[in-house]
């Protein structure tokens, strides 16, 4: 509180899983202390209380009894009693042991004209708590996060949604018992919103989208690890002729059922608009997405496409692979390239066919997992000036011409992630290093051949270096680390879990 109160001018406070500042309950319980806490957090309007364990109806109003104009509040992953009633019809709501919805029922009754936005996530909230508060008078919520709220129904949304229109984020990912029912009510009903978040809701299919092109003010949308979506049902609200979709980001991480046609209509579609795509994890896309989106995302600015593990050379490059018949001999099969060669990149270029490198503002490429790729198309189309992260880990083929193509060409990079990619040298990162010189994180863990001689150039030219992981590189020791641990920054974390040949499997 001695920090708070020489903060006057405070318009946020984040004491999220600070348990040990409630566990005795006597935060602000002197008199003397409330002037000086009315006067520091005069002017808060975002308050983060999320995970605490200890906290109480009286020291929560306590606390918020200091914030006339609070506009943010978040109670998520916090033990609220949302059935159980402590007062017995009381109005005097000071329990020291339990937080009731009671008490924060009343609290958001007084500050309904000036609250915008609300953090339910991981509570207990009822179907008729939830009917409850979107009722109270006067508030209009912007912003609702009920991530997690595995009591929350498809009943409770629909009257959410009725009650509460000028929703511009929702939150509900996560929430096991909702189902198409839930999205349908959200689409129909919320005209203003922008962010929608559906990730890990298993009961979806791709019905939740039939009305989603009414949804004309959505910028963001999450539907990751909703393993029965398809997107085709989606693609079609989106190709809607009377509809110009302003989606800038869209997550599929983890829809397995994509196919190539969807993320080809979504491309052609949102070709203008977004600048965010997550297809990671989504197993069925092949060579036609990654050039469809080569092709149509120019704008694109972050694309992650981890474990899309179908992506090879050819995708990248731009390079119709060739088709093997389907009574293709032994001699035919025999003339159908394996291997990428310098010929085949500079016929392509001739042929107008759109490669990664199209994408001129990327700032994040996650190509995780895509065991296909080698440096024949690494060396050739990872050239981006204004690429800031970059994962190639599990990409087994890749080597120091690799590293070295991607240092002189992404000069910006501040997150590099190569790990189990042991093709790597001390050769490879003695070359890169003096063009890294903006890396912050560096992920080289699985290396095996690297040794104490890239530690050393490391240190030399990455002196913006705040995070590096060698954990089971076999080639570095651990005293090479501590001497290495010796020479920098007291805020570098360096991680060496099973470095220097320690037997991995004997620990374990």
């Amino acid at each position: 509180m001695t920090l708070v109160f020489a903060c006057h001018c405070l318009s946020s406070l984040d004491l999220s899983s600070c348990n040990s500042l409630f566990m005795s309950g006597t935060l602000l319980s002197k008199p003397e202390t409330m002037p000086q806490a009315q006067k520091a957090l005069a002017y808060l309007q975002e308050l983060n209380l999320s995970g605490l364990r200890y906290l109480s109806d009286l020291s929560f109003n306590r606390l918020v009894s200091c914030m006339p104009h609070l506009t943010k509040l978040s109670l998520a992953r916090c033990h609220i009693t949302f059935e159980f009633d402590p007062y017995h019809g009381s109005s005097h709501y000071n329990s020291s042991c339990i937080l009731s919805f009671r008490n924060l029922q009343c609290f958001l009754k007084e500050q309904a004209s000036s609250l915008q936005a609300l953090d339910l996530s991981g509570t207990s909230i009822t179907a008729q708590a939830m009917k409850s508060l979107v009722q109270i008078e006067k508030l209009h919520l912007q912003e609702l996060v009920l991530q997690n709220c595995q009591d929350l129904t498809n009943e409770a949304v629909s009257f959410l949604c009725k009650h509460q229109p000028s929703l511009t984020l929702l939150d509900i990912s996560s929430c096991s018992e909702l189902s198409d029912q839930a999205v349908l009510a959200v689409s129909t009903s919320l005209q203003a919103l922008q962010n929608l978040r559906l990730g890990k809701i298993h009961r979806l299919t791709d019905g939740a989208f039939e009305h989603f092109g009414q949804l004309r003010s959505l910028q963001n949308l999450d539907i990751s690890e909703c393993s029965l979506v398809s997107g085709n049902k989606l693609v079609k609200a989106f190709s809607h002729p009377e509809l110009q979709p302003k989606l800038a980001s869209l997550s599929f991480a983890f829809c397995s059922l994509l196919r190539d046609s969807s993320v080809l209509s979504l491309a052609r579609t949102l070709s203008s608009s977004l600048r965010v795509l997550d297809l990671s994890s989504c197993v069925s896309l092949t060579n036609m997405s990654i050039q469809a989106i080569s092709s149509h995302f120019t704008h694109l600015m972050v694309l992650r496409m981890a474990w899309c593990r179908e992506l090879t050379d050819w995708g990248l490059l731009g390079i119709e692979e060739p088709q093997q018949a389907p009574d293709c001999g032994r001699e035919a099969l025999e003339q159908i390239p394996k291997v990428l060669t310098d010929s085949d990149w500079q016929e392509s270029q001739k042929k107008y066919r759109a490669s990664l490198q199209a994408l001129h503002y990327l700032q994040e490429l996650d190509l995780m997992a895509c065991h296909k790729l080698t440096d024949m198309s690494i060396t050739k189309v990872i050239c981006f000036p204004e690429l800031r992260r970059l994962s190639l880990s599990l990409v087994h083929e890749i080597t120091d011409s690799s590293l070295v193509a991607i240092a002189r060409g992404c000069r910006n990079l501040e997150h590099l992630s190569l790990s189990h990619c042991g093709n790597l040298t001390d050769g490879g990162f003695m070359e890169a290093a003096s063009y890294l010189r903006r890396l912050q994180r560096l992920n080289i863990s699985g290396c095996n051949q690297l040794t104490y001689q890239t530690l050393l150039a490391i240190g030399k030219e990455c002196t913006q270096l705040k995070n590096l992981d060698v954990s089971m590189c076999s080639g570095i020791r651990v005293a090479d680390i501590k001497l290495f641990q010796a020479q920098l920054p007291l805020q570098t974390c360096i991680q060496s879990h099973f470095a220097g040949g320690a037997d991995l499997f004997l620990t374990l």
